[in-house]
């Protein structure tokens, strides 16, 4: 006879099987379901941990929740790699972020600003600032900034890791889609699904499709620059994220769109705006191209907690852009609610009752 697990976890991307982890860890009986562990967001996300770069205008509580994130990153990264045998690419080189055209700067400098307004760590700097840290940037590029705190993982990697270390904690992974709540029978549910999570729960998360693109560098030696940099290019928003291994990652497109098909002219407006920033990624290879789905909310916040009028499930998704930064701190939070019953204090602008009327679920 099959014993009934504590905690049933729908979706193995990096914030479900970082719960599962967690509380596997404490004792738990964890079962995970997801047909096709890290396929959705997180095997096209960059992986930068960027609760300064991110701080947008208007969004003040889900700023504070990625500082809170970021901070718990080094230990979380350490923690894992000991029951997952490898580490995840951590690094913390730093973010530049810049801009090419006076125009951009000019951009970047109100948002600086606000950053700046709310402590966050972020200093301008002069070109030729910009340029002795990263040589590699065009000399056309105007003015731009270092935000220090904001580092970077790999997602290709950290996902295998959290399983590792999930399963190693006596977490059990089923290859099964779940197609409704009632298919699971567990004391408690956590939908961790990405935006598989609208069919399951009602709530308000929509697909917001990114294309990205990986280069590498020639000879497969490592990239002339350390630091992630971020920016402008002639209006057009781009990252540029170095790995140890090579890769650079490149992106990325914000569409309200749901197919997963890469677009000529998103990729020749991504490699037009990288190679202005650094030109000689003009000369390395271009190795994939490829998009996804990306859970997004009506205010662009998570949506972590108890799932209005069906006791027993929790929610754990709407991460939008950034559910890899927010991952350390989603499963600390998950964990504790459902070991403890109580919910910390930082759980309370991101609750799913905060959209108002009970949501139809399956």
């Amino acid at each position: 006879m099959l014993t009934r697990p504590d905690v049933a976890i729908v979706g193995a991307g990096p914030v479900g099987l970082a719960i599962a982890w967690r509380c596997a860890s404490w004792g738990l009986r964890v079962t995970v379901h997801d047909p096709a562990p890290g396929s959705g967001a997180s095997h096209v996300a960059a992986g930068m941990l960027s609760p300064v770069a991110e701080a947008y205008f208007g969004e003040h509580e889900l700023t504070g929740l990625l500082a809170e994130s970021a901070a718990r990153w080094p230990r979380f990264a350490a923690d894992l790699a000991e029951p997952a045998g490898a580490d995840v690419g951590y690094r913390a080189d730093g973010t530049l972020v810049v801009g090419l055209t006076a125009d951009d700067v000019a951009e970047a400098r109100r948002l600086w600003s606000y950053q700046q307004g709310l402590g966050l760590p972020i200093t301008p700097l002069r070109p030729s600032e910009l340029r002795d840290r990263e040589p590699a940037l065009s000399p056309r590029v105007r003015g731009g900034a270092v935000a220090p705190g904001d580092h970077q993982v790999d997602p290709r990697r950290l996902v295998p890791a959290l399983r590792a270390a999930a399963e190693r904690a006596g977490a059990v992974l089923r290859p099964d889609r779940v197609g409704a709540l009632s298919e699971v029978d567990a004391a408690v549910t956590v939908v961790a699904a990405g935006c598989g999570a609208a069919a399951l729960t009602g709530l308000p998360v929509r697909p917001v499709k990114g294309q990205v693109l990986r280069l590498r560098a020639p000879g497969r030696g490592t990239p002339d620059f350390r630091h992630v940099i971020r920016g402008y290019a002639d209006g057009e928003s781009i990252y540029l994220v170095p790995r140890d291994s090579g890769e650079v990652v490149v992106g990325a497109t914000v569409e309200e769109r749901a197919d997963t098909e890469v677009a000529a002219g998103a990729v020749l407006r991504l490699l037009r705006a990288a190679v202005d920033l650094v030109p000689e990624l003009a000369e390395y290879d271009l190795v994939e191209a490829t998009a996804g789905l990306r859970p997004g909310t009506p205010d662009n916040a998570p949506i972590i907690g108890p799932l209005p009028g069906r006791p027993g499930v929790l929610v754990a998704t709407g991460h939008h852009r950034h559910g890899i930064v927010l991952t350390p701190v989603t499963a600390d939070l998950v964990t504790e609610l459902i070991v403890t019953g109580e919910a910390d204090p930082l759980l309370a602008p991101f609750t799913p009752d905060r959209f108002g009327k009970e949501p139809r679920w399956n």
